[in-house]
């Protein structure tokens, strides 16, 4: 395993947040909105300005984010998720299949357009995961 990542989920003002968290911590801020992302045109265009993801990314944190706001809106319970950078795509399918155990997935694992291996589950307590692999 790589690295363990918060992921925020916020409900359209992910550039003010992870700006205001650029200035406690530092850090190389990184945004893709919903109109830059290959899937641009299967999103509805009121959608075009959201953040698909952020990154923060300094030499000691990184946090991600997101205005992809689920179903049922962002409440304290689902606005934080735990990514996991994988180091292989065994490793990956491993951590998968053992969380997802009684619970639900959201998404399988797939290809994704970023051109990661990438799945994304909640466990039996209702701990939100997301699992990634980055293709060289």
């Amino acid at each position: 395993m790589l690295h363990i990542n918060p992921y925020l989920t916020f409900s359209g003002n992910c550039r003010e947040a992870m700006t205001f968290y650029q200035t406690c911590f530092g850090g190389e801020l990184f945004f893709q909105t919903v109109g830059e992302s290959p899937i641009a045109d299967q999103l509805p265009a009121e959608m075009r300005d959201l953040i698909m993801h952020a990154s923060l990314t300094s030499s000691k944190i990184i946090i991600m984010g997101s205005d992809m706001t689920p179903k049922g809106g962002v409440y304290t319970g689902n606005n934080v998720s735990l990514l996991i950078d994988c180091s292989s795509e065994e490793e990956l399918r491993d951590f998968f299949e053992k969380l997802a155990v009684q619970g639900e997935i959201k998404h399988p694992v797939e290809k994704t357009f970023w051109g990661a291996l990438y799945g994304d589950l909640n466990d039996k307590y209702g701990v939100q995961w997301m699992l990634n692999l980055n293709e060289p």
